[in-house]
């Protein structure tokens, strides 16, 4: 596990600032992802994980991201619990979940 956080490291030093925030925010959706599944089954994933991470602090991306190599903890869920019940989420869930649901 060592070499692959020095090779994760390595990577991410080698990319530009952009790149960096991209890497992170992926990683921050594949904690996301079975939070919401759990907690919210029915919720489009890719909409509703688009919500949580554009509306979650810098703060929270990075541990979202942190969590998506150990994997969900109760600390993930509330994360994404929080996320999910700001004013901006709500709004980005109704602007973007529910018209796939309404397609369905």
């Amino acid at each position: 596990m060592n070499r692959l956080c020095a090779f994760a490291l390595m990577l991410l030093t080698a990319c530009t600032p952009a790149q960096q925030d991209d890497l992170t925010r992926d990683a921050a959706k594949r904690a996301v992802r079975p939070v919401l599944e759990e907690r919210f089954p029915g919720v489009p994933l890719e909409p509703a994980t688009d919500c949580i991470i554009d509306n979650a602090t810098s703060r929270e991306i990075l541990s979202l991201a942190a969590d998506a190599v150990t994997g969900p903890t109760a600390n993930t869920v509330q994360i994404v619990t929080t996320i999910a019940s700001r004013p901006g989420t709500i709004q980005c869930l109704a602007t973007e979940g529910l018209p796939v649901l309404l397609e369905l």
